[in-house]
């Protein structure tokens, strides 16, 4: 008898449909699978023939050929052991096949019959409801995950007895319900990491508010225990709320990495990823055997730090470049080509100098200027050319934090970043692929940013007196766009042109 199940492998971060085809015939008892599969879907066989005794459910005794259809994309994982099994026990005539083409079926099987949780369920559930299928059935711990996904009803399951129960239409299961504004409601009522927290520092607290308004790459510079990390981890909550488009997605990247939560059904909060200064170069943008999202791709539509930006090998951060110009990862392999999205703001600290105190009026550097030179290129100009704001940072003084009152909240800085991005989000309605200030094509420039001739005057003056190498140019308009922005203004006023130069200190030829 042949017998057909569906399951779906998993494509980047999106999902293909997979038709597990089990055919049953009289022979002596061989199994052969065909389609592509993995060691770990080839191991199934044990698995299956197990959880099928130890519930009580009879083996197949005869020759067992299952076919996973289309033949040439690669399984892998061990996610099809469910539709294998539940297709053996239709091809036997244990269970009915009405049912059976209703829905899409994943899960790994232990020993004993009950189910693993799986990734990807997200990709797997919209690709499912977009093929037409009435319903999902999966791991009970994955079910709040995919039951995001409307126009689908998802059953989450512990055990494969379950799963033969309500195929043979034996019990009634009610499909798991998850309500999408209760998720969001739950993340806007309060802010972990509160800028609040922060005593002084306060032009580079301004600093990173126009990087979240604008969508600014951000460069702070200053000695060790200065802050830097501690503001950096506070950028997501004075970033906008993620939107639903945005939390579907970036839920999708961590469901396919395998690290979401399992009792987190949507991610509505930005993602803050901070890889260690030892990280490779293909855990940064992803790739591997199997082309996994890398660190860029789990932080999209969020923040991605690096912090001891110059201690990360060359290789790693000249990857940074393509993504960080066009927004998504390209993972190429012999059989395999996968797009990951990866739109991040990058925020990096790096200390002046290797002792950490060149120019800190507390402690006297150690270095000579030679020292200095090597350790500022270790970044190279292209890298440097994509991140829109340097800025300065400075050790607050004992006896200034004990004086200093509790700084401005995270909150009241997002309503100052949400309604300057309102107004980006207005300009920009009708362009494709540009969001933000920092999207800004050179043309887009002349037409949003142009400068009035006193604040064209004063950007000349400053590259003339500064030294600012001409990669500056735009870097200064687009930030003084943002700058505007933020003050309500519709024209760019010398003031915000005067800022704007303020944070270019390092694109001065005396500093690299």
């Amino acid at each position: 008898m042949l017998v057909k199940t569906y399951g779906a492998a998993l494509q980047g971060i999106d999902a293909t449909v997979i038709t597990i085809e089990v055919h049953e015939h009289n022979g002596i008892g061989n199994f052969t699978m065909v389609g592509l599969p993995d060691n770990a879907v080839r191991e199934s066989r044990d698995r299956v023939h197990s959880a099928i005794q130890v519930n009580g459910y009879h083996l197949p005794r005869k020759t067992i050929v299952i076919n996973l259809a289309p033949a040439d994309i690669k399984k892998e994982g061990a996610a099809y052991d469910l539709p294998i099994a539940i297709g053996m026990l239709a091809a036997d005539e244990q269970l009915p096949t009405t049912l059976l083409d209703r829905y899409m079926i994943m899960g790994e099987l232990s020993l004993d019959g009950t189910l693993q949780p799986i990734r990807g369920a997200l990709p797997m559930a919209i690709k499912a409801r977009d093929a037409g299928f009435a319903g999902f059935i999966l791991p009970y711990v994955n079910a709040k995950e995919a039951a995001v996904v409307d126009g689908i009803e998802v059953y989450g399951m512990d055990n494969l007895r379950d799963v033969v129960r309500f195929l043979r239409q034996e019990c009634t299961i009610e499909p798991v319900r998850v309500n999408i504004d209760d998720l969001f409601a739950d993340t806007l009522t309060g802010i972990e990491a509160d800028f609040a927290d922060v005593r002084g520092q306060e032009s580079v607290k301004r600093a990173l508010e126009v990087a979240a308004a604008g969508g600014h790459n951000i460069l702070m510079v200053g000695p060790p225990g200065a802050g830097k990390s501690m503001m950096a981890k506070r950028m997501p909550g004075i970033m906008p709320p993620l939107t639903l488009d945005e939390a579907l997605e970036t839920t999708k990247i961590h469901s396919v990495a395998g690290i979401k939560r399992g009792d987190i059904s949507l991610i509505t909060t930005r993602p803050f990823r901070s890889p260690h200064h030892t990280i490779s170069d293909v855990a940064l943008v992803g790739g591997g055997s199997n082309a996994m999202p890398g660190e860029i791709s789990l932080a999209h539509n969020g923040v991605l730090f690096l912090d001891e930006l110059p201690e990360y090998k060359r290789q790693v951060l000249e990857v940074l470049r393509q993504p960080l110009e066009d927004g998504k990862m390209c993972v190429s392999r012999s059989k395999l080509t996968v797009t990951y999205p990866s739109r991040f703001m990058l925020v990096a600290a790096m200390n002046p100098c290797p002792c950490g105190h060149y120019g800190d009026p507390l402690h006297e550097c150690t270095c000579s200027p030679g020292q200095v030179q090597r350790y500022m290129s270790r970044i190279s100009g292209p890298l440097l050319d994509r991140i829109d704001i340097h800025c300065h940072i400075q050790s607050v003084p004992f006896a200034d934090l004990q004086k200093m009152s509790r700084g401005e909240s995270s909150a009241s800085i997002r309503e100052r970043v949400v309604q300057a991005r309102r107004i980006q989000t207005e300009r920009f309605a009708g362009v494709d692929g540009v969001h933000c200030n920092a999207m800004m094509t050179e043309r887009m420039l002349h037409q949003y940013a142009a400068p009035d001739a006193q604040g064209l005057n004063m950007l000349r003056v400053a590259m003339e007196r500064l030294r600012l190498s001409a990669r500056a140019y735009s870097r200064i308009l687009k930030v003084a766009r943002t700058v505007a922005d933020l003050a309500g203004s519709e024209k760019i006023e010398p003031s915000h042109i005067a800022e704007a130069i303020s944070y270019r200190a390092l694109d001065r030829e005396d500093m690299i």
